[in-house]
Formats: C-alpha cells, structure tokens, sequence
C-alpha cells in the first residue's frame, strides 16, 4: 500500500522498493507504483534534505576554473 513516507524507516524502505521497480516495463502496475514512489521519495528528500541553491560568487569560479 502506497502512503506518505514520515519517517526514515519508511523512507529507506521506500527507496529500496523503487530500486527493485524501477525498470519494470511501461504499462504495468510496477511502472505505475513506480512513479508514485518516485514522487513520494522526492517529496520526503525535498523536505528533509533541500538543496541550497549555490553562491552565485562560488559558481562563477567554479565556472572559471572549468573553463
């Protein structure tokens, strides 16, 4: 049964059963399970671990050094 991931444990759980659906072929209830946990643990990882957008000085060097 597909809900919400509130804790770590179901997080965790979560992720390793996309892992085991995650090439299922399109069309098939894994496809669709997979595409509800993709944005299940999306919205988990959003609000438990967000990324900064970068300093805009550091991404201009970091360009720079690219180059």
């Amino acid at each position: 049964m597909l809900k919400l991931i509130k804790t770590k444990e179901e997080y965790d759980i979560a992720l390793k059963r996309l892992g085991e659906v995650f090439d299922a072929p399109i069309g098939t209830p894994e496809s669709d399970e997979c595409d509800v946990l993709a944005l299940l643990v999306g919205a988990y990882e959003d609000e438990h671990y967000p990324i900064e957008p970068p300093d805009p000085i550091e991404a201009i060097k970091i360009r720079m050094e690219e180059m």
